[in-house]
């Protein structure tokens, strides 16, 4: 099938298959990898911003200015 759109595509150069094949490869490979994460590990992550775990900088803090 692919072999027939691009006997006949004339006009598509090397260079713009290559890169459809590799924009194609990475997404498939990217998308394996999160679905394979642990979904608690993605819940943990999701909420991170949203903690309020960690202490905040105070007044009194050395925060690097001159």
């Amino acid at each position: 099938m692919f072999k027939y759109i691009l006997e006949n595509a004339g006009n598509i150069n090397w260079m713009a298959i290559a890169a459809l094949i590799t924009f194609f490869t990475i997404f498939i490979l990217s998308a394996a990898v999160v679905l394979r994460k642990d979904k608690a590990f993605i819940r943990k992550m999701s909420m991170m911003p949203l903690e309020d775990s960690l202490s905040q900088t105070t007044e009194t803090e050395n925060r690097h200015e001159a």
